[in-house]
C-alpha cells in the first residue's frame, strides 16, 4: 500500500508577529512624541509671538500716546503761531496804515510848504521889484533935482561942466566912450560901476556928438526886453528922439530886443543882447 505523503500546516512565526506590532507601537510613540514636540513648539511659540504682539502693543501704544502728544503739541504751537500771525498781520496793517497816514500828512505838509516857498518867493520878487522901482524912482528924482540945481546954478553964472577923468563933457552931462566886448547886460553894470548908466540920446545934437566920438559899434541902453516891439531907455526916460537904420528895428530873429548905435554912421539897430560889441557909451551929470 502506497503511503499517502501527509501534509503539515505549520503556524505562522509569533516572534515576526509580535516584532511588527512593537515597531508599530514605536512608530506610534514616535510620532506621537513628534506631534507632541510639534504641538509644544507651536504653543511656545504661538506664546512668544502673543508675548511679542502684548510688547509690540505696549509699544505701538505708548508711540501712539506720545505721537499723540506730539500733535497735540503741533496743533497747539500751530494754534499759537497763527494767533502771533494775526496779531503781527493786525500790526502790520496799523503801521501800514499809520505810515500812509504819515504819507498824507506828509503830502499836506509838502504842499503847504510848496505854498508857503512860492508866496515867499513871490514876496521876495515882489518886494525885490518894489525896491527897484524904488531906487529907480529915487535915482530918477536926484537926477532932476540935480538937474534943477545945476540949472540955478547955471543961471547964476557957474559953470557946470566938470567930468571925472576920461569923460567927455557935452551940454551939462559927461560921456565915457568904454572899449572892451561886452554883452549889453555887462556894459550896463559896468556904467554903473562908474556911477553912471548906459546912454540915452534925446536930440539930433547929442547923437552927432556921439557920431563924432564913438568909432565903434556900441551898446546904448535902448531895449524892449519887457514888451517886444516897445523901446524904451534904461532910465525910463521919454523916448522923443530916434535914428534908426532904414528897416529896422525888425526883430530879424526872435530875441533882438537890445538896440546898438553903429559906429560907421551912428544909426541904430536892434540886436540880441547877449552879441559882444567892442563898444558901449555911459552917461552922467556934469557937476558945477
Amino acid at each position: 500500500m502506497e503511503e499517502r505523503p501527509y501534509i503539515v500546516f505549520e503556524s505562522p512565526p509569533r516572534k515576526r508577529c509580535c516584532r511588527q506590532g512593537t515597531w508599530l507601537t514605536l512608530l506610534g510613540l514616535v510620532t506621537a512624541s513628534m506631534w507632541a514636540v510639534l504641538l509644544t513648539l507651536l504653543i511656545l511659540w504661538h506664546w512668544d509671538t502673543a508675548q511679542n504682539l502684548k510688547q509690540l502693543e505696549g509699544s505701538a501704544s505708548q508711540n501712539v500716546s506720545q505721537v499723540s502728544k506730539d500733535l497735540e503739541g503741533h496743533k497747539s504751537d500751530q494754534m499759537a503761531q497763527k494767533s502771533q500771525a494775526a496779531q503781527l498781520l493786525k500790526k502790520l496793517e496799523k503801521i501800514q496804515a499809520e505810515q500812509k497816514s504819515m504819507k498824507s500828512r506828509e503830502s499836506e505838509q509838502s504842499r503847504y510848504l510848496d505854498g508857503l516857498g512860492a508866496d515867499l518867493s513871490n514876496l521876495k520878487s515882489k518886494s525885490l521889484n518894489e525896491r527897484r522901482v524904488a531906487s529907480d524912482s529915487l535915482e530918477r528924482l536926484q537926477e532932476e533935482v540935480a538937474k534943477l540945481r545945476m540949472e540955478l546954478k547955471m543961471l547964476n553964472g557957474s559953470a557946470c561942466n566938470t567930468c571925472p577923468e576920461k569923460w567927455v563933457n557935452f551940454q551939462s552931462k559927461c560921456y565915457y566912450f568904454g572899449e572892451g566886448s561886452r554883452m549889453w547886460l555887462q556894459a550896463k553894470y559896468a556904467c554903473e560901476d562908474l556911477h553912471g548908466r548906459l546912454v540915452s540920446i534925446h536930440s539930433s545934437e547929442e547923437q552927432n556928438f556921439l557920431n563924432r566920438r564913438a568909432k565903434k559899434d556900441s551898446w546904448i541902453s535902448l531895449q524892449d526886453l519887457d514888451i517886444e516891439g516897445k523901446f524904451i531907455w534904461s532910465d525910463e526916460s521919454p523916448v522923443d528922439y530916434s535914428n534908426w537904420r532904414p528897416g529896422e528895428p525888425n526883430n530879424q530873429d526872435p530875441g533882438e530886443n537890445c538896440v546898438m548905435m553903429l559906429g560907421s554912421s551912428g544909426q541904430w539897430n536892434d540886436a540880441f543882447c547877449r552879441s559882444q560889441l567892442d563898444g558901449w557909451v555911459c552917461e552922467q551929470l556934469a557937476t558945477c
